[in-house]
């Protein structure tokens, strides 16, 4: 069935090592244990991902254990006038597991520190708290973050899907529409969030990938006639029978979109287009800045442009209500990777 939604609890991965279940849900009902994956350990990947935006900025943060290599990384952008952004990343060697990533995105703290840098995530009652540290962020300048984000009682996206390949599956929950407050602090330059219009996302994610794959993501929030909204689209790999992946969020309800497509021009500071394939989401997106990056290590690959700009459009929700917006602030991503 298409569009499955899995409604019990129950434990993500069978005595094989497979999803037991394949489909999307609102909330964690699969629990997902490192020491049921029959993949080596070099191949499990675990990753939390916030991004929070502004009026007219964003932060990005990323602890990640991918295996043979932990990737934690800190971005800071700026829309004005001049867009511009600076990202660094502290790599590590074949940490498998060493980073101990919580099991469940409801419980636990993520830490990561090393000399240079210092980031915690900490979970709370409907809260969730960012704090970052980072020496020599750029220019010699150091880069300091507190935020806190409100996690009311809402539904989020949760997809539980397989690959083809035995042993692989992807386990991710995308929680959009937190209201930020806080502050990120660069170059004597203190930026706040209000959580009146200002919102936090969170990318969880935890699987066993297979080695060659490009994904597809936008994602984005705001506040429409006074109610939080936002959405995540997603589509490139896995195997999606069960479900996609695509979803637009209003007033903490979930509305289960099918198939999504980006039309992407040769160049990605051009204009896109996204539509969807059950005519619920169409939209235009105008880009401001490309954040792209390459790394090309011969066996570990990665071509990434997460682009940000305005997107326009409108959103049909399960009741037919239709909710329009307008030059809301997001990203929309194309990402190769070979690891």
């Amino acid at each position: 069935m298409r569009n499955h939604e899995v409604m019990t609890e129950q434990l993500l991965l069978d005595e094989q090592g497979e999803i037991r279940e394949p489909g999307w849900s609102r909330k964690m009902y699969q629990q997902y244990r490192r020491k049921m994956i029959k993949a080596p350990s070099f191949r499990i990947k675990e990753w939390d991902y916030y991004l929070v935006t502004g009026k007219d900025f964003a932060c990005a943060f990323t602890i990640s254990d991918n295996g043979y290599v932990g990737l934690q990384s800190v971005s800071l952008l700026i829309f004005d006038d001049m867009p511009r952004e600076h990202t660094e990343t502290v790599l590590n060697v074949m940490p498998m597991g060493k980073l101990h990533m919580p099991e469940s995105s409801e419980t636990g703290n993520t830490v990561y520190s090393d000399q240079r840098l210092q980031m915690t995530y900490t979970v709370g009652r409907n809260t969730r708290k960012i704090r970052c540290h980072f020496e020599n962020f750029m220019a010699g300048k150091p880069l300091n973050a507190e935020i806190e984000l409100e996690q009311p009682e809402m539904d989020s996206l949760v997809i539980a899907t397989p690959w083809d390949k035995k042993h692989a599956f992807y386990f991710n929950q995308k929680i959009n529409c937190m209201p930020a407050r806080g502050y990120v602090e660069f170059d004597g330059v203190r930026r706040e969030f209000d959580p009146q219009t200002d919102f936090g996302t969170l990318d969880w994610g935890r699987g066993v990938w297979t080695y060659d794959n490009t994904w597809y993501w936008s994602s984005g929030n705001a506040r429409i006639n006074g109610k939080a909204f936002g959405f995540n689209l997603g589509y490139g790999f896995g195997n999606t029978s069960a479900a996609t992946e695509n979803v637009i969020q209003y007033d903490g309800k979930a509305h289960k979109l099918d198939d999504i497509t980006f039309s992407i021009p040769a160049n990605y500071t051009d204009p896109w287009k996204v539509t969807s394939s059950d005519g619920r989401f169409e939209a235009d997106f105008v880009p401001v800045l490309d954040r792209a990056a390459k790394l090309d290590f011969k066996v570990i690959v990665s071509d990434q442009h997460q682009v940000f700009g305005r997107m326009s459009g409108r959103a049909i929700l399960d009741d037919g209500e239709v909710i329009t917006f307008a030059d809301l602030l997001c990203f929309a991503e194309e990402v190769h990777n070979k690891y």
